[in-house]
């Protein structure tokens, strides 16, 4: 994502003697100009939080060189700021205010001007300014641009009514995309792209004086106003100042009811008239418009009403109100009907062009403006990670949302936005949620039931806010924990993968889609199909990663073994959507090599929607159709051909639909194709109930992050601990001893919960509520005193708690290679040293994947594997405490070396540190006996399988699993850990025999 930096300099510089303005426009009663830079160096290189000029650039070869110049032709001063530049990507720089001083007042100027010295090169330059927020890196950027197409020295003067909110990029998201010019930070320049060059600028400054109309602003309550046929619309017009001051002249409203689709004196009684604010009218003060509609019995779709409005001595509103006659009568609108009948009269009345919108979905930020929603036919919006209103919170997200639908209800036929999210554990995006464990962490605990419970949590709290379609599950099964995505999958297993898709009911409820309508049930989403958790590494070919969006070469029983497998399941479990990925899939022996996935039409209609029956509808990947070879034209018609439905194209949204419907008129995608997009994607709509409910119900928010949920977060990050070592009974610790606690993950909320947390690729530190580890045992009672580093005294303690690991990362970003490793860091590696040679010790390692302990395992008397836990430290103390047992057991093969990799379940050659399915426990009795004890819990297998009493053989198995890994201890050897991890699949696949018979073997090669 790109970063660009901001703004510029006034309150140090107020005080400075005013310049002559030289070829202004000004009149002779302006204010004199007030200085912003005069690059006379008073101003230092420096960035924030000090107020100070800085560079930026896509890489390391992209910020231009600056300096102060001594210019005999200079426009003001001695000095002019003087630059080169070579950019590839993006470059250029800022000028941010201090931080730590109070925001500018620019509202009293008309605009901000300085001198530039052209080099008549033909390029734009584009010119930023930043307007509210915390500071010049946290506030809403406006832009516009100016083209060098002059030699020597001109004014460039730029009035604040040129400026246009950014919505390719907001550092914040937007705060409330208003421009007020009272609390201003600074400004950029960006330099041209692909041209080597030099430039010069002098004296930036503020111009001008603001005339009422740049100060007030006349503004509607809402853009659009749905009414029922025969009510009455009523439009209320508030006039605001900046500053709040009363009104210096008068302004006035002049208002009439024409154009639109609804008929004057058939439909609506049209209105027309004048309201006036007088002069020393207070801000803030209101007037009412009412349109009266009529009604003619006739059913008939949306009818709309502009209602012009004509304003004199204050800026108008940004677009013309609209009020909206509701559709009536129509049978798609019957609750009554069945879907399918709701959806086939529907789509017969539908245009190519709202089909086409229909497939359509934009990201919130990338939105020109909210008419677009309208003015497109858009289908749904989304929020990619760490897209949020401002202020993340829950009202926050229901209002953005809500305002979203609105402004569909201005189309035709009212059909409402499907909005989604990546709510992969839980509501992450929101602050405050309730995070549960990655999903490696949940394919820890072997439960379902639980997998079920964190699910409905989710749906209630995404659904509380207005949102009702998640992205999740991932249904990947990950082969090569290099990947930055292995986290994302239950396992390497797909047997545990499927056992565990029980989350699936949790967000959706019953399988055929009946409580899809409820106020805490979610669409969930199956991705990504197929074979993403199997790409080769080395074989990506996205910018710097390795194995992320790579290929996945398999023969096609191997295809359907281990990748195909979850998704049937999905399919049988009534999953809403599914979303291909990024990667490519090499069927070994087809002959047709790579192929990317949203191409692959013999997989998504052929494997997915015909041989399983998949009946919701397909939702690419953020933008994942650009990475398709060909033109744009090409990428659209081999994607939808392919059978994906709903195109995320988050920025691109315009030219999607406008390609689509040419496709489709040149008849390169067929008309049938298109309505069968269009049907599954209004059927998931009809099932949600958006067309009776398309608002927030926001009853359930009371619940989001509630202690009920954070119980069930709880319960699940203690289940996924997985116990891997424990030598002399060191865990559990009692709470009368005094313990030790250091690592970097001991008190670090942001690396516990890891990526997909508030923001894409999460981050470091506290950003959201729970509780760390740390304070989770200090809340258990526990003596504890804690040193990151352990540079504090180890003297004088009974056990040590070493709490280490990864920091977050998100998608390839976090592939090994590609800034990440599988060792643990240099600081982490010092502190489990100096603790676990001063005491006996315990390490968490708290991660999304494995991490090579290899020879230092001896030094460590107990090992824990924590993942990601999520914000419920406490569950993570229950365990280290004794208040719940230990009994997870480990979703992936744990390795010995990076070496190793990959290496799963079945492998030929299998000889890790610790196998699949390993996980010791505590306050359990492990069965008494060896051989014998193992042929009798085979018989009792053998009948539970008969009988089909799954708790049962589940119970026999695990006990059996206890009794080899108490003989087993850490002395691991190829010819135990082999049977011991296939013994784990078996039991997952319902063959209760098999398994002890595998552990059998295992307990038996125990030296």
């Amino acid at each position: 994502m790109r970063r660009t930096a901001l703004l510029a300099s006034a309150a140090l510089l107020t005080g400075l003697l005013p310049l002559i303005a030289v070829g202004t426009a000004s009149g002779a009663d302006d204010p004199a100009p007030v200085p912003v830079d005069r690059f006379e160096g008073e101003v230092p290189f420096a960035s924030q939080p000090a107020d100070g000029i800085f560079t930026w650039g896509g890489d390391a070869d992209d910020p231009p060189a600056l300096r102060l110049t001594d210019r005999t032709d200079a426009p003001e001063g001695a000095k002019v700021l003087t630059g080169t530049y070579d950019i590839s990507g993006y470059g250029g720089f800022t000028h941010d205010f201090a931080a730590g001083q109070p925001a500018h007042d620019w509202s009293a100027h008309q605009g901000i001007r300085f001198w530039w010295d052209g080099q008549d090169n033909g390029k734009k330059v584009a010119f930023e300014i930043k307007d509210g927020g915390a500071n010049g890196e946290a506030s809403e950027l406006w832009t516009t641009s100016f083209t060098d197409d002059f030699s020597g020295w001109k004014q460039i003067q730029i009035p604040f009514g040129d400026f246009t909110y950014r919505t390719d990029y907001q550092p914040v998201g937007g705060i409330d995309h208003v421009l007020g010019l009272t609390e201003m930070w600074g400004y950029a320049v960006t330099l041209p792209v692909g041209v080597k060059g030099r430039f010069a600028m002098d004296d930036v400054e503020l111009y001008g004086r603001a005339d009422q109309s740049r100060r007030a602003s006349v503004t509607t309550d809402s853009a659009v106003y749905p009414v029922k046929e025969g009510g009455t619309a009523r439009v209320r017009v508030t006039v605001a100042t900046t500053g709040s001051a009363p009104l210096d002249e008068p302004v006035t409203v002049a208002y009439d009811t024409s154009g639109g689709t609804a008929r004057p004196g058939t439909d609506y009684a049209p209105a027309q008239g004048t309201l006036t604010f007088p002069a020393g009218t207070a801000s803030g003060s209101t007037r009412t418009i009412d349109v009266s509609t009529l009604e003619d019995k006739a059913a008939e779709p949306a009818e709309t009403i502009p209602l012009r409005l004509t304003v004199t001595g204050a800026k108008a509103p940004a677009e013309t109100p609209q009020v909206v006659i509701d559709a009536h009568g129509l049978p798609y609108l019957d609750s009554r009907l069945p879907v399918r009948r709701r959806v086939a009269d529907l789509l017969s009345r539908m245009s190519l062009e709202e089909k086409a919108g229909q497939m359509t979905q934009a990201e919130r930020a990338g939105l020109t403006s909210q008419g677009d929603i309208a003015a497109y036919d858009l289908g749904s919006l989304l929020s990619g990670g760490g897209s949020t209103p401002t202020p993340n919170t829950p009202e926050a997200w229901a209002k953005m949302i809500d305002s979203f639908q609105l402004r569909a209800q201005a189309t035709r036929f009212q059909i409402p936005l499907i909005y989604g999210v990546d709510a992969v554990h839980g509501h992450n995006n929101l602050a405050g949620a309730t995070v549960m464990p990655h999903n490696i962490g949940m394919g820890a605990t072997r439960d379902p039931q639980l997998a079920e419970r964190t699910g409905a949590v989710t749906a209630s709290e995404v659904r509380a806010t207005g949102v009702p379609w998640d992205f999740a599950p991932c249904l990947c099964v990950s082969r090569d924990e290099r990947w930055g995505r292995s986290y994302e999958s239950f396992g390497e297993d797909p047997a545990l993968v499927e056992s565990m898709e029980t989350i699936i009911q949790g967000l959706q409820g019953r399988a055929d889609g009946r409580d899809l309508n409820r106020n805490d049930k979610v669409l969930a989403t199956a991705k990504h199909f197929v074979g993403d958790g199997g790409t080769e590494y080395g074989s990506s070919t996205t910018g710097s990663y390795k194995i992320d969006q790579g290929v996945t070469k398999v023969t096609r029983q191997q295809l359907e073994a281990v990748h195909l497998a979850p998704f049937q399941t999905a399919v049988d479990r009534g999953i809403g959507s599914v979303m291909p990925s990024y990667s490519s899939l090499d069927i070994l022996g087809d002959g047709r090599g790579p192929v990317k996935m949203h191409a692959r039409a013999d997989m998504i209609n052929g494997v997915l929607k015909g041989r399983m029956g998949f009946d919701g509808f397909v939702i690419s990947d953020w933008n994942a159709i650009d990475q398709l070879p060909g033109d744009y034209a090409s990428h659209v018609r081999t994607s939808v051909n392919a059978g994906v439905d709903m195109m995320m194209v988050p920025y691109t949204y315009k030219d999607f639909r406008s390609a689509l419907i040419d496709e489709v008129k040149a008849g390169r995608v067929s008309e049938k194709r298109i309505d069968d997009a269009v049907s599954r994607i209004l059927t998931q709509k009809f099932r949600l109930g958006l067309f009776e409910h398309p608002y927030a119900d926001t009853s359930g928010a009371a619940g989001i992050g509630s202690a009920e949920h954070r119980a069930v977060a709880r319960q699940a990050a203690a289940e996924s601990q997985v116990l891997l070592k424990n030598a002399g009974g060191v865990l559990p610790l009692r709470k009368s001893q005094k313990v030790y606690v250091a690592g970097s993950n001991a008190d670090d909320l942001g690396n516990q919960t890891g990526g997909w947390t508030i923001t894409w690729q999460g981050a470091s530190g506290t950003h959201t509520q729970g509780t760390t580890i740390l304070q989770a045992m200090r809340k258990a009672g526990g003596d504890v005193t804690y040193s990151k580093d352990a540079s504090a005294p180890l003297t004088g303690y009974d056990v040590g708690v070493v709490v280490v690991g990864e920091t977050p990362y998100a998608e390839g970003v976090g592939d090994v290679g590609n800034g990440h490793s599988l060792q643990l860091s240099a600081a982490d590696q010092a502190a489990v040293g100096k603790v676990c040679g001063a005491m006996k010790c315990a390490v968490l390692i708290v991660s999304g994947r494995p991490q090579v302990i290899g020879d230092r395992l001896g030094e460590v008397d107990a090992l824990v594997a924590s993942w990601l836990p999520g914000t419920e430290g406490d569950g993570v103390a229950d365990v280290l405490y004794g208040r719940r047992p230990f009994t997870g057991q480990l979703p992936v093969t744990w390795p010995k070396s990076e070496s190793q990799l990959p290496i799963n379940v079945g492998d030929a050659s299998y000889d890790p540190q610790f196998p699949y399915g390993w996980g010791l426990t505590t306050l359990t009795g492990v069965p008494r006996g060896g051989t014998a004890t193992l042929k009798a819990l085979a018989r009792a297998a053998a009948v539970a399988e008969r009988s089909g009493s799954a708790g049962a053989g589940r119970e026999i198995v695990t006990k059996a699993r206890l009794l080899v890994q108490r003989k087993a201890g850490s002395a691991l050897t190829a010819a135990v850990s082999g049977p011991f991890a296939d013994a784990d699949h078996l039991l997952l696949t319902g063959k209760y025999a098999a398994a002890v018979a595998k552990l059998t073997e295992a307990y038996r090669a125990v030296a």
